[in-house]
């Protein structure tokens, strides 16, 4: 389509001013600004975009927020239009909608830097505007099943709009008698977990059971399981706030967990760990095949294990814990001199330090993370809480599942084996050189994908609110105040 001299001037001022800044507010290269000038729409490449923006709920996004209202008549008007949407939500799918590090208190993992104004100009040459969109966001089996599962529970909310939540009490107990036990039974079956309720067992015509039946209990426990709570039956607690999440509550935690993948590299480092703090578990990939899983301790509600991206090269054998000046004071110093001493705590320039040994919070080994937040990865004495469904207890920190063990897979792939036992054996504190820096990645994802199915998490930080709020998203329901626990001292 060959645009008129004045419409050509118009596009092209536009087009240089879109371009003069980045999302940032970052000047760009100007001879972006002439190639965008020369961007030029037809009815097909109008029409794929149209159709790629209606599709934005795949991608847990609002069509209206690239597109409001009908285009302008005006051929110049309508091409500015359509450039701005177009790369809006380029930018969206390729980066994310929203900035990471302007709604996380911490985030310094890297993102992608696809070029969407250089992309645009080419499939408009190219005409195929609808396959570039479609080629931006993550095409890893993740991203596609939280896609699919999306597009599921959002066509379940609109079949459910009168969605009742379940009202607080006691816990309901399997075999029990509760009233609540039919606005259970709807919610389950609302967001496709149970068939449509029944009568049977009713007392009177019409009337539905109180009857907490087998079939309900199985449905509860699978909530749980999907939800990585104790699958115990008790609908109570953390299980009823899950059930009372319904189907809203669970597209809305797909299209936020989305956007986190759309956060990270598409190509992130073939060697490398990644932390998830909202599951409490780590995956160690090495020269790009998966090759460990293990469970970790994160930090609690109230100090959060923050978003970050750091490397280490080195293992400390027999680490000392040298605490915190906030720890010290706010928890150490309300120790008795007993304790203390019981504890191995000394007192070295000055401040609080926890000699090597048996009772170390580090444990035996650390991870030594190049970390400005001084965060890091470590053993613990504490082995019995990853058994437990929710593992948030640290100050912050990562306390890794049999941790020597893991130490020692690294230390065998780098050929320092010998080293690290030596180093361990002398029961002092000692340093064992890796000759593979690896990056670690600590994400909070509350869905993923196991390898096999979805798997969600309770929003245990309340992080995922502030993501909603940038897709524009309702927000979700107020988590119960947190009461920290006391006994725990370590990282």
């Amino acid at each position: 389509m060959r645009l008129s001299a004045g419409k050509a001037v118009m596009l092209a001022l536009f087009s240089v001013s879109l371009a003069a800044c980045d999302r940032g507010g970052n000047p760009t290269n100007q001879a972006g600004s002439a190639e965008s000038a020369q961007l030029a729409w037809n009815k097909k490449t109008e029409k794929q975009l149209l159709e790629a923006i209606q599709n934005a709920p795949a991608n847990g996004l609002k069509p209206d927020l690239f597109l409001k209202g009908d285009l302008p008549s005006d051929d110049s008007q309508r091409f500015a239009v359509l450039t701005q949407a177009a790369l809006k939500y380029a930018e969206a799918l390729s980066h994310g909608y929203a900035d990471p590090q302007k709604i996380a208190a911490v985030y310094t993992i890297p993102r992608p830097a696809a070029d969407v104004r250089a992309g645009l100009p080419q499939a408009l040459q190219n005409g195929n505007v609808g396959e570039w969109l479609a080629s931006l966001p993550p095409q890893t089996d993740e991203y596609k099943a939280l896609s699919q599962a999306h597009l599921h529970y959002v066509q379940l909310a609109g079949q459910h709009r009168d969605f009742q939540a379940v009202p607080d009490g006691k816990p309901i107990k399997p075999g029990s008698r509760d009233p609540r036990v039919p606005a259970v039974s709807a919610a389950l079956s609302a967001t496709g977990l149970l068939g449509a309720p029944t009568q049977q067992g009713a007392q009177q015509p019409g009337a539905p059971s109180q009857h907490y039946s087998p079939a309900l209990v199985g449905a509860v426990k699978q909530v749980q399981a999907e939800f990585g709570l104790k699958p115990d039956g008790i609908v109570g607690g953390d299980t009823l706030d899950v059930i009372n999440l319904g189907p809203a509550g669970r597209a809305r935690m797909l299209a936020v967990a989305m956007e986190r993948l759309r956060w990270l590299t598409r190509d992130p480092p073939k060697t490398r760990i990644d932390v998830n703090t909202a599951a409490t578990f780590l995956d160690y990939w090495r020269d790009g095949q998966h090759v460990d899983h293990r469970e970790v301790v994160a930090g609690e509600p109230d100090k959060q294990t923050p978003e970050i991206q750091a490397p280490f090269s080195r293992l400390v054998a027999n680490p000392k814990w040298r605490v915190p000046d906030s720890i010290a004071e706010k928890e150490l110093s309300k120790k008795s001199q007993g304790w203390l001493a019981e504890n191995d705590f000394t007192i070295e320039n000055g401040r609080y330090v926890q000699q090597s040994g048996d009772k170390n919070s580090l444990g035996i080994v650390k991870f030594d993370m190049e970390d400005k937040q001084q965060i890091y990865m470590h053993d613990t004495p504490a082995k019995a809480l990853f058994g437990t469904p929710d593992r948030h207890r640290s100050h912050g920190c990562v306390r890794v599942q049999n941790a020597v063990q893991f130490a020692e897979m690294l230390a065998s792939q780098d050929g320092v084996t010998q080293q690290l036992e030596d180093a361990l054996t002398s029961g002092d504190e000692k340093w064992v050189k890796l000759k593979t820096e690896i990056p670690v990645r600590m994400v909070y994802q509350t869905v993923f994908w196991d390898g096999s199915r979805l798997q969600f998490r309770p929003d245990v930080y309340s992080r995922d609110d502030n993501v909603a709020a940038a897709l524009g998203l309702v927000r979700g329901p107020a988590r119960k105040p947190y009461q920290p626990n006391p006994e725990e001292i370590g990282p």
